[in-house]
Protein backbone atom coordinates (compact mmCIF):
# COMPACT_ATOMS: atom_id res chain seq x y z
CA UNK A 1 0.00 0.00 0.00
CA UNK A 2 1.44 3.39 -0.68
CA UNK A 3 2.28 5.80 1.96
CA UNK A 4 -0.52 8.62 2.00
CA UNK A 5 -1.57 10.95 4.62
CA UNK A 6 -3.29 14.55 4.59
CA UNK A 7 -1.67 17.03 6.46
CA UNK A 8 -3.99 19.03 8.22
CA UNK A 9 -3.62 22.35 8.74
CA UNK A 10 -0.68 22.39 5.87
CA UNK A 11 -0.32 26.30 4.83
CA UNK A 12 -1.12 27.59 8.83
CA UNK A 13 1.35 25.73 10.02
CA UNK A 14 3.89 26.52 7.99
CA UNK A 15 2.39 30.01 7.53
CA UNK A 16 2.93 30.34 11.50
CA UNK A 17 6.70 29.34 11.55
CA UNK A 18 7.98 32.25 9.24
CA UNK A 19 10.30 30.56 7.29
CA UNK A 20 13.77 32.26 6.52
CA UNK A 21 14.85 31.43 2.68
CA UNK A 22 18.52 30.01 4.64
CA UNK A 23 16.84 28.79 7.69
CA UNK A 24 17.19 25.25 9.69
CA UNK A 25 13.93 23.40 9.89
CA UNK A 26 12.93 20.54 11.66
CA UNK A 27 9.98 17.71 10.97
CA UNK A 28 9.85 15.97 13.80
CA UNK A 29 7.09 13.77 12.52
CA UNK A 30 7.67 13.37 8.81
CA UNK A 31 5.23 11.15 7.52
CA UNK A 32 4.21 11.73 4.14
CA UNK A 33 6.58 14.71 3.71
CA UNK A 34 3.72 17.14 3.68
CA UNK A 35 4.55 20.04 5.55
CA UNK A 36 8.50 19.30 4.85
CA UNK A 37 7.38 19.80 1.27
CA UNK A 38 5.52 23.01 1.87
CA UNK A 39 8.18 24.58 4.01
CA UNK A 40 11.42 23.37 1.32
CA UNK A 41 9.01 25.88 -1.09
CA UNK A 42 10.33 28.73 1.32
CA UNK A 43 13.43 28.03 1.29
CA UNK A 44 16.83 28.26 -0.85
CA UNK A 45 19.75 26.27 -1.63
CA UNK A 46 21.34 27.62 1.39
CA UNK A 47 18.75 26.19 3.52
CA UNK A 48 18.06 22.90 5.24
CA UNK A 49 14.95 20.65 6.13
CA UNK A 50 15.51 17.88 8.58
CA UNK A 51 12.82 14.95 8.72
CA UNK A 52 12.49 12.77 11.51
CA UNK A 53 10.50 9.89 12.03
CA UNK A 54 9.80 6.20 13.55
CA UNK A 55 7.65 4.50 10.81
CA UNK A 56 10.13 3.12 7.69
CA UNK A 57 7.48 3.35 5.29
CA UNK A 58 7.36 7.08 6.07
CA UNK A 59 10.61 7.03 5.98
CA UNK A 60 10.91 5.88 2.22
CA UNK A 61 7.78 7.68 0.79
CA UNK A 62 8.96 10.86 2.41
CA UNK A 63 12.46 10.37 0.76
CA UNK A 64 10.62 10.03 -2.65
CA UNK A 65 8.56 12.85 -2.14
CA UNK A 66 11.16 15.01 -1.04
CA UNK A 67 13.88 14.20 -3.63
CA UNK A 68 14.91 17.30 -5.69
CA UNK A 69 13.65 19.88 -3.58
CA UNK A 70 15.19 23.05 -3.02
CA UNK A 71 17.60 23.43 0.10
CA UNK A 72 19.28 20.75 1.69
CA UNK A 73 16.72 17.46 3.02
CA UNK A 74 18.35 14.74 5.78
CA UNK A 75 15.93 12.17 6.65
CA UNK A 76 16.58 10.37 9.59
CA UNK A 77 14.66 7.51 11.45
CA UNK A 78 14.23 7.76 14.69
CA UNK A 79 12.05 9.50 17.44
CA UNK A 80 11.49 13.15 18.26
CA UNK A 81 12.41 12.56 21.14
CA UNK A 82 16.30 12.56 20.31
CA UNK A 83 15.82 15.78 18.19
CA UNK A 84 18.87 17.67 20.06
CA UNK A 85 20.79 14.38 19.16
CA UNK A 86 19.63 13.91 15.67
CA UNK A 87 20.50 18.38 15.27
CA UNK A 88 23.60 17.94 16.62
CA UNK A 89 24.54 14.96 14.00
CA UNK A 90 23.33 16.91 11.19
CA UNK A 91 25.53 19.62 11.82
CA UNK A 92 23.67 22.25 13.69
CA UNK A 93 23.59 23.67 16.90
CA UNK A 94 20.00 25.56 17.11
CA UNK A 95 17.01 25.77 14.36
CA UNK A 96 14.89 28.14 13.02
CA UNK A 97 11.97 25.88 13.32
CA UNK A 98 9.98 22.85 14.22
CA UNK A 99 6.79 21.29 13.24
CA UNK A 100 5.15 18.27 15.22
CA UNK A 101 1.88 16.52 13.54
CA UNK A 102 1.12 14.29 16.51
CA UNK A 103 -1.22 11.07 16.57
CA UNK A 104 -1.44 8.25 13.91
CA UNK A 105 -1.21 9.11 10.26
CA UNK A 106 -3.80 8.50 7.40
CA UNK A 107 -1.64 5.16 6.01
CA UNK A 108 -1.26 3.84 9.49
CA UNK A 109 -5.03 4.00 10.30
CA UNK A 110 -6.00 2.87 6.39
CA UNK A 111 -3.10 0.02 6.18
CA UNK A 112 -5.22 -3.19 7.96
CA UNK A 113 -2.45 -4.78 8.94
CA UNK A 114 -0.68 -1.79 10.91
CA UNK A 115 -3.06 -3.07 13.32
CA UNK A 116 -4.20 0.70 14.23
CA UNK A 117 -8.09 0.41 13.18
CA UNK A 118 -11.30 -0.62 15.40
CA UNK A 119 -12.97 -0.77 11.14
CA UNK A 120 -10.78 -3.87 9.95
CA UNK A 121 -10.47 -7.18 11.63
CA UNK A 122 -6.20 -7.38 11.59
CA UNK A 123 -3.18 -8.86 13.52
CA UNK A 124 -3.53 -6.62 17.29
CA UNK A 125 0.16 -4.46 16.44
CA UNK A 126 -0.15 -0.91 16.82
CA UNK A 127 3.87 -0.27 16.79
CA UNK A 128 4.31 3.22 15.26
CA UNK A 129 8.27 1.78 14.78
CA UNK A 130 8.56 -1.66 13.67
CA UNK A 131 11.73 -2.28 15.58
CA UNK A 132 9.99 -2.53 18.54
CA UNK A 133 9.30 -6.03 19.98
CA UNK A 134 6.05 -5.39 21.89
CA UNK A 135 3.01 -5.18 20.23
CA UNK A 136 -0.58 -4.18 21.33
CA UNK A 137 -1.40 -8.21 21.46
CA UNK A 138 1.57 -7.96 24.05
CA UNK A 139 0.34 -5.08 26.03
CA UNK A 140 -3.74 -6.22 25.82
CA UNK A 141 -2.48 -9.57 26.84
CA UNK A 142 0.42 -9.29 29.46
CA UNK A 143 -1.20 -5.81 31.50
CA UNK A 144 -3.03 -6.24 34.93
CA UNK A 145 -6.38 -5.74 35.09
CA UNK A 146 -5.22 -2.71 37.12
CA UNK A 147 -2.87 -1.66 34.47
CA UNK A 148 -5.26 -1.85 31.32
CA UNK A 149 -7.96 0.06 33.44
CA UNK A 150 -5.35 3.30 34.30
CA UNK A 151 -4.13 2.88 30.74
CA UNK A 152 -8.36 3.26 29.18
CA UNK A 153 -9.57 5.63 31.66
CA UNK A 154 -6.49 8.01 31.89
CA UNK A 155 -5.49 7.64 27.84
CA UNK A 156 -8.53 6.93 26.34
CA UNK A 157 -11.04 9.13 29.10
CA UNK A 158 -13.08 5.87 28.49
CA UNK A 159 -15.94 6.23 31.46
CA UNK A 160 -16.19 2.42 31.31
CA UNK A 161 -12.54 1.67 31.31
CA UNK A 162 -13.25 -0.79 34.12
CA UNK A 163 -15.36 -2.72 32.94
CA UNK A 164 -13.25 -3.05 29.43
CA UNK A 165 -10.38 -3.62 31.23
CA UNK A 166 -12.27 -6.67 33.57
CA UNK A 167 -13.85 -8.05 29.76
CA UNK A 168 -10.41 -8.16 28.57
CA UNK A 169 -8.80 -10.11 31.31
CA UNK A 170 -11.86 -12.46 31.28
CA UNK A 171 -11.49 -13.24 27.38
CA UNK A 172 -8.01 -13.70 27.29
CA UNK A 173 -8.20 -16.14 30.29
CA UNK A 174 -10.14 -18.30 27.89
CA UNK A 175 -7.99 -17.58 24.40
CA UNK A 176 -5.33 -14.88 23.71
CA UNK A 177 -6.33 -12.02 22.42
CA UNK A 178 -4.49 -11.77 18.93
CA UNK A 179 -6.92 -9.38 16.72
CA UNK A 180 -8.28 -6.01 16.25
CA UNK A 181 -11.70 -7.38 15.46
CA UNK A 182 -11.58 -9.72 18.68
CA UNK A 183 -10.82 -6.85 20.61
CA UNK A 184 -13.15 -4.59 19.25
CA UNK A 185 -16.19 -7.30 20.39
CA UNK A 186 -14.55 -7.51 23.76
CA UNK A 187 -15.01 -3.69 24.14
CA UNK A 188 -18.67 -3.47 22.54
CA UNK A 189 -19.67 -6.56 24.92
CA UNK A 190 -18.26 -4.41 27.87
CA UNK A 191 -20.43 -1.01 26.92
CA UNK A 192 -24.27 -0.73 27.14
CA UNK A 193 -26.14 -0.30 23.92
CA UNK A 194 -27.91 2.70 25.15
CA UNK A 195 -24.39 4.07 24.88
CA UNK A 196 -22.94 2.89 21.84
CA UNK A 197 -25.39 4.62 19.75
CA UNK A 198 -24.14 7.80 20.42
CA UNK A 199 -20.37 10.01 20.75
CA UNK A 200 -18.84 7.61 17.76
CA UNK A 201 -17.32 4.03 17.55
CA UNK A 202 -17.63 2.26 20.99
CA UNK A 203 -13.78 1.17 20.57
CA UNK A 204 -12.45 4.05 19.23
CA UNK A 205 -11.02 5.45 22.89
CA UNK A 206 -10.17 2.31 23.84
CA UNK A 207 -7.72 2.10 21.09
CA UNK A 208 -6.59 5.66 20.64
CA UNK A 209 -4.93 4.38 24.67
CA UNK A 210 -3.47 1.28 24.13
CA UNK A 211 -1.85 3.05 20.90
CA UNK A 212 -0.86 6.22 23.06
CA UNK A 213 0.73 3.23 26.04
CA UNK A 214 2.43 1.13 23.65
CA UNK A 215 4.59 4.01 21.88
CA UNK A 216 4.83 6.18 24.85
CA UNK A 217 3.29 9.23 22.83
CA UNK A 218 2.72 11.38 25.59
CA UNK A 219 5.95 10.93 27.86
CA UNK A 220 7.82 11.73 24.59
CA UNK A 221 5.64 14.91 24.21
CA UNK A 222 6.07 15.76 28.01
CA UNK A 223 9.71 15.00 27.84
CA UNK A 224 11.09 16.61 24.73
CA UNK A 225 9.06 20.32 24.23
CA UNK A 226 11.13 22.20 26.59
CA UNK A 227 14.35 20.30 24.76
CA UNK A 228 13.22 21.52 21.46
CA UNK A 229 12.22 25.04 22.65
CA UNK A 230 15.99 25.18 23.72
CA UNK A 231 16.96 23.95 20.37
CA UNK A 232 15.53 27.10 19.02
CA UNK A 233 17.33 30.58 17.53
CA UNK A 234 16.22 33.49 18.52
CA UNK A 235 12.70 34.52 16.95
CA UNK A 236 12.47 30.58 15.70
CA UNK A 237 9.10 28.60 16.30
CA UNK A 238 7.79 25.72 17.68
CA UNK A 239 4.33 24.53 15.79
CA UNK A 240 2.54 21.70 17.51
CA UNK A 241 -0.81 20.21 15.90
CA UNK A 242 -2.56 17.83 18.47
CA UNK A 243 -5.47 16.15 18.13
CA UNK A 244 -6.70 15.34 21.41
CA UNK A 245 -7.27 17.24 24.82
CA UNK A 246 -4.26 15.32 26.41
CA UNK A 247 -2.09 16.07 23.79
CA UNK A 248 -3.02 19.62 24.05
CA UNK A 249 -3.32 20.11 27.44
CA UNK A 250 0.68 19.31 27.42
CA UNK A 251 1.41 21.39 24.52
CA UNK A 252 -0.58 24.53 26.09
CA UNK A 253 1.09 24.21 30.01
CA UNK A 254 4.30 23.93 28.30
CA UNK A 255 4.28 26.86 26.02
CA UNK A 256 2.73 29.10 28.98
CA UNK A 257 5.15 28.05 31.50
CA UNK A 258 7.85 28.64 29.36
CA UNK A 259 6.49 32.23 28.80
CA UNK A 260 6.05 32.75 32.66
CA UNK A 261 8.08 30.39 34.60
CA UNK A 262 7.88 32.78 37.66
CA UNK A 263 7.22 30.27 40.80
CA UNK A 264 7.12 32.94 43.43
CA UNK A 265 3.80 33.25 45.03
CA UNK A 266 1.53 35.84 43.50
CA UNK A 267 1.76 38.45 46.60
CA UNK A 268 5.65 38.54 46.23
CA UNK A 269 6.52 42.56 44.94
CA UNK A 270 9.15 41.23 42.90
CA UNK A 271 10.19 37.86 41.46
CA UNK A 272 13.38 36.13 43.57
CA UNK A 273 13.00 32.85 42.02
CA UNK A 274 15.14 33.90 39.41
CA UNK A 275 13.80 32.22 36.62
CA UNK A 276 13.63 33.59 33.41
CA UNK A 277 10.73 33.26 30.13
CA UNK A 278 12.16 31.74 26.73
CA UNK A 279 9.59 32.76 24.44
CA UNK A 280 5.91 34.05 24.24
CA UNK A 281 2.87 32.19 23.05
CA UNK A 282 2.34 33.36 19.73
CA UNK A 283 -1.30 31.40 19.42
CA UNK A 284 -3.37 32.74 22.62
CA UNK A 285 -6.43 30.58 21.29
CA UNK A 286 -5.12 27.47 19.02
CA UNK A 287 -5.70 27.65 15.27
CA UNK A 288 -8.26 24.96 14.10
CA UNK A 289 -9.25 24.05 10.98
CA UNK A 290 -11.66 25.90 8.22
CA UNK A 291 -15.08 24.39 7.20
CA UNK A 292 -14.04 23.54 4.13
CA UNK A 293 -11.06 21.38 5.27
CA UNK A 294 -13.15 19.47 7.79
CA UNK A 295 -15.49 19.10 4.93
CA UNK A 296 -12.92 17.33 3.06
CA UNK A 297 -11.08 15.55 5.80
CA UNK A 298 -12.94 14.24 8.89
CA UNK A 299 -9.78 13.45 10.59
CA UNK A 300 -8.87 17.32 10.46
CA UNK A 301 -11.85 17.96 13.06
CA UNK A 302 -10.41 17.78 16.36
CA UNK A 303 -6.82 19.28 15.07
CA UNK A 304 -5.52 22.38 17.13
CA UNK A 305 -2.17 24.48 16.45
CA UNK A 306 -0.34 26.03 19.15
CA UNK A 307 2.68 27.76 18.24
CA UNK A 308 5.60 29.09 20.60
CA UNK A 309 8.37 31.97 19.82
CA UNK A 310 11.66 31.45 21.66
CA UNK A 311 13.26 35.14 22.32
CA UNK A 312 16.54 34.47 23.17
Amino acid sequence: MEFHHTSVLLHETVDSLAVRPDGVYVDGTLGGGGHSSEILKHLTATGTLIGIDRDDAAIRAAGERLRGSKGRTIIVRGNYCDMPEIVRASGFETVDGIVLDLGVSSYQLDEAERGFSYMNDAPLDMRMDRRQDKTAADLVNGASEHELFRIIRDYGEERFAQNIAKHIVEARSRHKIETTGELVEIIKASIPMKFQKTGGHPAKRTFQAIRIELNGELTALTDSLDAMIGLLSDGGRLAVITFHSLEDRIVKTTFRRNENPCTCPPGFPVCVCGNKPTGRVVTRKPILPSAGEMAVNSRAKSAKLRVFERIR
